[in-house]
């Protein structure tokens, strides 16, 4: 059953590099939207549509508790780019340049990087098979899949497939069939890699739940981790991707990206859609 908001739903609409998301602020107590709901606004035609829904909440040991869904209504521990636009979101009300929110991924550092630019540390990647997780006990950097993919966890799970030229590769195609790979019990996001240099990277994307995506904070951060550790990159790396460039930095306290956010418009949905 949909859930029922008689006074209607504030929303705001934010995208980093064209990844696009309907951020909703729950502070106060607001009950989280039923799983039909999210589906319903995720629709590009008929609701809303974004590439993943976050909800600011409350937090008793951060400034904010972050909560993010697919477009398919599903949780995520983790999405990167929308952690950003609502830290930029929440620094740009209470000026203040750094901040700290809670994710079912773990604590987030996140700064003011100057220049219209937010920065996030992601945390430490996840490099243990049963964390990430995978069906079984495998050579994490050497996957046994068609391709030699490289598994990962930034707070949700993926495969990142180094290739010679990365347009060239069907990702419709390609991206469903990995995403539901039985080596990933929990499905995976899906990354195609062409490296540039030792420090750039092109970068296409198949999100978990959601499909192509003009851009991703954690598959890119995955993809620079599974690049360094195949001795491919280095650990400060320019991530092209669709939508655009984002910096990645691997360092000892964590994964940090950082790239521009933008808030695109603010509004409302009616108590009627929404019964």
């Amino acid at each position: 059953m949909t859930q029922a908001f008689p006074a209607g739903l504030p929303f705001l609409k934010m995208h980093g590099l064209g990844n696009d998301f309907v951020i909703l602020d729950l502070r106060g107590g607001v009950a989280r939207p039923a799983r039909d709901l999210v589906a319903r606004i995720a629709d590009r035609h008929r609701g809303i549509g974004f590439d993943q829904l976050a909800a600011i909440e409350d937090a008793d040991d951060a400034d904010a508790r972050l909560v993010f869904w697919n477009a398919d209504g599903s949780i995520s521990a983790a999405c990167g780019n929308a952690t950003r636009c609502i830290a930029r979101l929440l620094m740009d009300q209470t000026s203040r340049d750094r901040l700290r929110l809670r994710t079912d991924h773990g604590l987030l550092l996140a700064e003011d990087a100057g220049d219209g630019l937010t920065r996030v540390n992601m945390g430490p990647p996840v490099l243990d098979w049963q964390a990430i997780p995978l069906a079984q006990e495998v050579d994490i950097d050497h996957l046994p899949i068609e391709g030699d993919p490289v598994a990962t966890g930034m707070g949700n799970p993926h495969a990142t497939f180094f290739v010679p030229d990365a347009a060239a590769v069907e990702l419709d195609r390609f991206g469903p069939a990995m995403e539901h790979h039985s080596l990933y019990p929990q499905r995976t996001n899906v990354e195609v890699a062409q490296v540039l240099s030792r420090d750039e990277i092109l970068l296409r994307i198949w999100e978990r739940g959601t499909g192509a995506t003009l851009a991703s904070g954690s598959c890119s951060c995955a993809a620079v981790v599974a690049a360094a550790r195949r001795g491919l990159t280095d650990r400060r790396v320019t991530v092209n991707v669709p939508g655009g460039r984002l910096l990645i930095d691997w360092r000892e306290d964590g994964v940090w990206m950082e790239a521009p956010t933008a808030l695109v418009f603010r509004g409302s949905l009616d108590p009627g859609w929404l019964a």
